[in-house]
């Protein structure tokens, strides 16, 4: 039974944000994968900014004895100047960090990229005031020389940050890790399932709305869709004008049949959404999908633009396949091949739509279309 915005539902539970499922009557609240994404770059900012900390004090007793400077002051000893820089980059993680990932990354996502900085600069300003009140109530000194220095050095390293969440959100979850670290310098053979995802009378509401209304149509879309996808374990791999194309790892699309559910989730949430884009369109935006799953080969391509490309005949043949959702009026296709390795009963009604051939190929495939068997009520 799922519990979703007050509706209850019975099947296998599906969540976002304030969502979960009932279990012998009890509620579990679940955070999504998005959030947990989140909570995962504030770990690595936090890691990161905790070892700069370390790092500091030893740079600082470097230049004393490198430029002829007057030796530390009696007091001073390095364990308490690595415990006062450990500790205020700790609290400087917890508070920027977090109001960088969660606050302005997901406010601001939609301005410019000026108009970001400004606000992580104000942020950085206010975490940088409220560090330094709270090393004065632990009575740990804290001059104006020092926090011009602190402000100099944490500036950059605030501001390089946040160029990094930036570039990370560009490129996709996963993706710029992967380019950093090299892994697909050389192109590597994988096994992945696809999912082509086309808005219906994607034209027809194109001429209906204008192209700068269409435009905001399509983006709020598919930042509605994000959460479903990321949730069964999807990656973005593509927007092709109207189109998304999704990706998973082999296992991770078979799990729990995560691949298709991912489509009535993201027919579930879109549902949720209804008053909002009757109130601000005057429709609603509904999708076709075909699915497959086989070999492709990916790799790093382009010097200019670089990025991580998959090329096989299963992406032209997954395509194939969310065109005969049209001629079939089905909402969701997959192969035969890729049916024959989810479990599809009981959450799913298949239908075979028989051996087909589709356009460009020279072997038939057997098509099923799938409908969810979860009901409302």
């Amino acid at each position: 039974m799922q519990v979703s915005d007050g509706i209850v539902r019975n099947g296998p539970a599906r969540f976002y944000l304030k969502k979960g499922y009932i279990v012998n009557g009890n509620l579990h609240l679940i955070m999504n994968k998005n959030t947990l994404y989140k909570l995962k770059q504030l770990l690595i900012i936090t890691v990161i900014w905790l070892i700069i900390g370390f790092l500091i004090p030893f740079y600082d007793r470097l230049a004393l004895f490198t430029t002829n400077a007057i030796q530390p002051v009696p007091k001073y000893t390095m364990l308490e100047a690595i415990i006062i820089n450990m500790g205020a980059a700790l609290i400087g993680a917890l508070l920027g960090g977090s109001f960088l990932v969660f606050f302005v990354n997901v406010r601001f996502r939609d301005k410019s990229y000026g108009y970001t900085i400004v606000a992580v600069a104000l942020c950085f300003i206010l975490v940088i005031a409220i560090v330094n009140i709270i090393l004065r109530l632990f009575n740990i000194p804290s001059d104006w020389d020092r926090i011009l220095k602190n402000c100099m050095v944490w500036g950059v390293i605030v501001t390089i940050t946040q160029l990094f969440v930036q570039i990370n959100n560009k490129f996709g979850q996963g993706v710029f890790w992967n380019i950093i670290r090299g892994k697909y310098n050389t192109p590597k053979e994988e096994q992945r399932i696809f999912m082509f995802l086309d808005l219906n009378s994607s034209t027809t509401i194109a001429e209906q709305l204008g192209n700068k209304k269409y435009h905001a149509f399509l983006k709020d879309i598919f930042t509605d869709i994000t959460d479903p996808i990321l949730d069964n374990n999807g990656e973005i791999y593509q927007y092709v004008g109207d189109e998304v194309i999704v990706a998973w790892k082999y296992d991770d699309g078979i799990r729990n049949s995560k691949c298709v559910q991912c489509f009535f989730d993201i027919k579930l949430h879109l549902q949720q959404l209804h008053n909002k884009y009757m109130q601000q369109y005057g429709l609603m935006p509904s999708f076709k999908a075909g699915i497959h799953c086989g070999k492709v080969v990916a790799g790093e391509v382009g010097i200019i633009k670089r990025d991580i490309t998959y090329s096989g005949d299963v992406l032209n043949t997954t395509s194939r396949i969310q065109g005969m959702c049209k001629q079939f009026n089905e909402e969701v296709i997959v192969s035969g091949v890729l049916a024959a390795s989810l479990r599809l009963a009981g959450h799913f009604a298949t239908l075979p739509l028989g051996s087909i051939k589709l356009k460009g190929k020279e072997k038939e495939m057997l098509l099923i279309a799938l409908k969810s068997m979860t009901a409302e009520r």
